[in-house]
């Protein structure tokens, strides 16, 4: 029996419809590349001349660097896992720090408690801009571009930071924070500046430049 031309026709349409009529194809799991937390000491040497340089034990997140403990409330609640991607449950911790006059630069390592850590997507859209507060400090944060590098997930942060000192007055700083998504570890680089200083501060870029210099260091 002879098919009427147009089924003919949609049998061969249906034959010849190419995979991304169906919706696309889900993502590859990236590949974990090795990571020595020891090697972040090495990025000592992209800091300013004349910077003072010491190690960081004890800080295993961004919110630590701005001042808000890891009983911070954020606002929206799930954007905290963006200052803390593994929610204050951190194994260890390797960094320096080195402060200077355009401000004072941090380049961390963490390994993850549990398995790879890796970005939340949907956060991207729910955290353009969010809000996190601490016992005396508290963040303005707003999603920045993030370097590209292979193989890893970057994300990047600007934070509006206002600390209550004694005497009940408040002091204002800048924090830029750049941190990448490295399987079972991540790794982050912060540049804290004081608006008021007379020193002009280190560029946002410089933060971001550094993250992508620590992740080689690190993949070594």
């Amino acid at each position: 029996m002879r098919l009427p031309v147009v089924a003919a026709v949609a049998l061969l349409l249906a034959g010849c419809a190419h995979p991304a009529d169906r919706g696309p194809a889900p993502s590859p799991n990236p590949v974990i590349r090795h990571v020595d937390p020891d090697n972040i000491r090495r990025v000592r040497r992209d800091l300013p001349p004349g910077y003072e340089v010491r190690g960081v034990p004890g800080v295993a997140a961004p919110q630590e660097i701005w001042g808000i403990s890891e009983a911070g409330a954020a606002n929206p609640g799930r954007c905290a896992a963006l200052a803390d991607p593994v929610g204050g449950h951190s194994e260890s911790a390797h960094g320096i720090s080195g402060s200077g006059a355009g401000g004072t630069v941090y380049a961390v390592v963490v390994a993850a408690p549990v398995g790879p850590v890796a970005l939340d997507h949907s956060l991207l859209g729910l955290c353009r801009q969010w809000s996190l507060t601490g016992k005396r400090a508290s963040a303005r944060v707003h999603l920045v571009d993030a370097p590209h590098i292979d193989g890893a997930e970057t994300l990047g942060m600007a934070a509006e930071i206002t600390t209550a000192v004694e005497g009940g007055n408040e002091i204002g700083s800048r924090a830029s924070t750049f941190t990448a998504y490295l399987g079972n570890y991540y790794a982050f680089t912060t540049l804290v500046s004081d608006p008021g200083s007379p020193n002009p501060a280190l560029a946002q870029q410089f933060a971001a430049d550094l993250l992508v210099k620590s992740v080689a260091a690190l993949r070594g």
